[in-house]
């Protein structure tokens, strides 16, 4: 092999190495900063979402703006590293929660009208009394109300807008249910 061919070689070696590489950071740089896929396990968040179900976590639109009413949420289930909890954010910071005998989720006294809920709430859990929600506070709820351990437990709490991954933004499995979530 010539110095010309050898060169050549060389330059494609580290054209090729460079090409990888870009996209080995791009590929970190990406489910560090915007998306991540996370997996539901459990039947907390029926009929909205399903044991099972695989979903695209956007964790940047919470680096823009606050988490709204009704969105999806993930964050990490304190004691365990690597699991996390998928739920809706109900009451927002500086709002007062409460839940009466019949289950029905009161925001600052007035109804939450809520269409995606499996079943009213048999236990209103800490929110049974009003619950103020202090700056930076949320309270969260799995939408099947009955089985699902959420802010209502002393074990979960109100999370904090920093302990969130981000927003449940696509379904992407089981194939034949890809959609983007509303909500």
């Amino acid at each position: 092999m010539d110095d010309k061919q050898l060169k050549k070689r060389l330059k494609s070696v580290i054209s090729t190495s460079l090409y990888f590489l870009a996209v080995i950071l791009m590929t970190f740089l990406i489910i560090k900063y915007v998306g991540q896929r996370t997996e539901v396990i459990g039947r907390s968040m029926e009929p909205t979402l399903s044991d099972g179900d695989n979903l695209i976590v956007d964790k940047l639109t919470f680096r823009l703006r606050n988490p709204k009413r009704g969105e999806i949420i993930v964050f990490p289930y304190r004691d365990r590293s690597g699991v996390y909890y998928i739920k809706r954010v109900i009451g927002l910071p500086g709002e007062t929660i409460y839940i009466n005998e019949k289950g029905n989720v009161y925001i600052d006294g007035v109804l939450l009208k809520e269409d995606y809920i499996k079943d009213i709430t048999t236990d209103p859990g800490i929110a049974g009394e009003p619950f103020a929600l202090k700056e930076g506070e949320y309270f969260v709820m799995g939408d099947n109300r009955n089985n699902s351990t959420d802010s209502r437990s002393p074990s979960i709490g109100v999370v904090r807008k920093e302990e969130m991954v981000g927003r449940a933004f696509m379904r992407i499995w089981p194939i034949t249910d890809i959609k983007i979530l509303k909500h």
